[in-house]
Order: structure tokens, then C-alpha cells, then sequence
């Protein structure tokens, strides 16, 4: 009897230190050392959250640029992929009408950069690849009839908002879909 009050102590003490106390003290250290981190890393617009840095969304008009393709759609609550392997026809299906959508939108025979044929593995990523922001200037461009924005004008505000790996190491270039779109609206509106 003695060895479960013992078990039965040291249960309710690990629970209390493991479950409530740990957890609330990394929670309060993160709010204090990374308050926007901790709240999702929130993007706003006019005051207003719009997203989150972490999660991608959808871009379908042809003024914004596209993120990944996503195969829940950018839902975040059934993340996930699409389970298709390299082999599989039904994604060489899916990646061959990504590939003529682009082409009779861009009229080009141009290779089309993988990341926006191919969807991430959570289906949410918020990132695309340079070469993939960069692959769609000319669709920006024309679809904005942007007269006194130069191409340069587009691909300058792409180098702007390249993040590049984590600590020099960890990933690739990547640029936030999100943040980019916001950052055309506002170059878009003072240069109109």
C-alpha cells in the first residue's frame, strides 16, 4: 500500500510540474521574450489582422502573386498533404494542369519553378521560392497595367522581402507570399 501512495504522489507531483508548471513557464518566457512570435507571428493591415506570417493563404488573382499550391486547399485544420507519390498519375495529372495554367496565363513555354507546380507537405506554406516570385513579374506586371512601375520596380521589392536560411544553414531563400503581396499593394498605391 505504501508503494502506490508513493506512486500516486509522485504521479500528482510530476503532472503538476510537467503539466502546469512547465508549460505556463515557457508560455510566460515566450510572451516576454517573443510577445509577436508567441501570438502566431499576426500580420496586420489598417489595424486589423489579416493572417499570419506562419500560414499560408490564397492568392488567386492574377494582380497578386501566388503562393504554393496547396492540397487542403489552405485550410489549416486538416494540414496536410496530398499523400501522392512520385510515381503516382494522378499528380502527374495535377502538376500537368498546374503546368498549362501557368503556361496560357504567362503565354510562355518558360520553365516553371517547381514550387508553384508542387504543394508543400502541410499544404499551408507561407514561402515561395525567389525564383518563383521572380517567375511571375510579367503576369504582375501586365495584369496591373502598372505604367509607371518598372519591372525593376517589382523585382527590386522581391530582394527586399527575401528571408534567407536560418542562421546561414537551416533552409533556403524564401520570400512570404503574404508580406510581398501587402508590400505591391502599397508600392502599387504611391506609384499610381
Amino acid at each position: 500500500m505504501k508503494t502506490i501512495i508513493t506512486a500516486a504522489k509522485l504521479l500528482l507531483v510530476m503532472t503538476l510540474i510537467t503539466g502546469l508548471a512547465y508549460p505556463l513557464l515557457i508560455t510566460v518566457v515566450a510572451k516576454v521574450l517573443f510577445p509577436d512570435k508567441a501570438a502566431g507571428s499576426p500580420i496586420s493591415k489598417n489595424g486589423i489582422v489579416i493572417g499570419s506570417e506562419l500560414i499560408g493563404q490564397k492568392f488567386a488573382g492574377q494582380q497578386y502573386f501566388w503562393p504554393r499550391p496547396s492540397a487542403i486547399d489552405y485550410n489549416p485544420l486538416p494540414s496536410g498533404g496530398s499523400n501522392l507519390g512520385p510515381i503516382s498519375a494522378a499528380l502527374k495529372e495535377i502538376i500537368t494542369e498546374r503546368r498549362t495554367r501557368f503556361q496560357v496565363i504567362s503565354g510562355t513555354e518558360e520553365e516553371i519553378p517547381l514550387d508553384l507546380l508542387l504543394a508543400s507537405a502541410s499544404g499551408l506554406d507561407p514561402h515561395i521560392s525567389p525564383v518563383a516570385a521572380r517567375y511571375q513579374v510579367d503576369r504582375i506586371f501586365r495584369t496591373r497595367n502598372l505604367d509607371q512601375m518598372t519591372k525593376t520596380s517589382l523585382f527590386n521589392l522581391i530582394d527586399i522581402y527575401i528571408e534567407y536560411p536560418t542562421l546561414g544553414l537551416l533552409g533556403e531563400p524564401r520570400v512570404n507570399v503574404l508580406k510581398l503581396n501587402l508590400a505591391l499593394d502599397s508600392l502599387a498605391g504611391v506609384l499610381r
